[in-house]
């Protein structure tokens, strides 16, 4: 502790400073998206020209996932011409590449009261994100904060909601996977009912889920293939589980971070193999789900 020094800081103005302008911003961030705090993003575009529309700053892309951010940066206060630009280049963005999900993230010095009211009337039918900059002063050093002031909202998905799926069965899923590999959803069942012996299997048209006296608790969804079973539990990403999963020799697919969930695909024999470690992380996610 005797070698920890305190600095006091100076918070600095970016809309005023002579020569820290947004270019300078823009560049920061193309340089380390991380700092962002959206994960390991990468730059896929800077100044991306929209027709008949300006440029877009900056286009961060997921490598793990089809998503997009559309990234605005505003130096001082929020302002409604700011707000209908993001919205149109995220708008031009997701037409022309919908094979992606896309977001809409403005970055401002000051995001006001009165402009997170008004687009919090419409987060959640447009994934938009707001993070306040703060340009931060240490002796010679300075140093960019983000903090996300105004999260996405997603609408219910269509998977929390049984009624809107058409009821499949057993037979189904053994005609789309394999007899083996519907057994394979049993086996992590088995590993489930270790910890809750009211759930069961519950046979829907795009996946098999659980049902917990008839209504759904799908922490995990499970989707038997040819030669393998993919399993998707809902968990909060960490480098810990990323390097255990990795450590372990599991094969993650990828992670849906529109849907907080690991993708794992499993084959013949992993489910024993590694049951342990699936009941540790099993029980995490449904203790997770309430």
């Amino acid at each position: 502790m005797s070698e920890i020094q305190y600095s006091k800081h100076e918070k600095l103005s970016l809309k005023d400073h002579p020569f820290l302008n947004e270019k300078w911003v823009q560049d920061r961030i193309a340089d380390d998206p991380a700092i962002l705090g959206l994960g390991d993003l990468v730059l896929k575009d800077k100044e991306r020209i929209q027709p008949k529309a300006g440029r877009l700053d900056l286009l961060l892309q997921d490598p793990e996932s089809d998503h997009r951010y559309e990234i605005e940066i505003q130096l001082g206060q929020t302002d409604e011409k700011h707000i209908i630009r993001t919205l149109e280049y995220w708008d031009i963005e997701r037409k022309r590449y919908p094979q992606y999900d896309h977001t809409a993230v403005i970055i401002a010095e000051d995001i006001t009261s009165r402009f997170l009211n008004v687009v919090s009337l419409f987060n959640g039918y447009i994934p938009i994100m707001a993070i306040q900059m703060n340009a931060i002063k240490v002796g010679n050093t300075i140093s960019l904060l983000f903090t996300t002031v105004l999260d996405e909202m997603r609408l219910g998905l269509v998977d929390e909601d049984e009624e809107v799926y058409e009821v499949a069965d057993r037979s189904y899923w053994e005609q789309r996977g394999t007899k083996e590999t519907v057994s394979m959803a049993d086996d992590i069942l088995n590993i489930i009912k270790t910890f809750d012996d009211t759930l069961e299997l519950k046979y829907n048209k795009f996946y098999i889920g659980l049902a917990k006296n008839d209504k759904p608790n799908n922490f995990v969804v499970l989707k038997p293939k040819k030669n393998s079973l993919r399993m998707e539990i809902r968990h909060p990403r960490s480098d810990e589980m990323d390097n255990k999963m990795e450590e372990i020799g599991l094969d993650v697919m990828d992670y849906d971070k529109r849907y907080n969930r690991y993708r794992i695909k499993l084959s013949k024999g992993e489910i024993k193999q590694h049951e342990e470690f699936l009941l540790d992380l099993l029980k995490n996610a449904y203790s997770g789900t309430g």
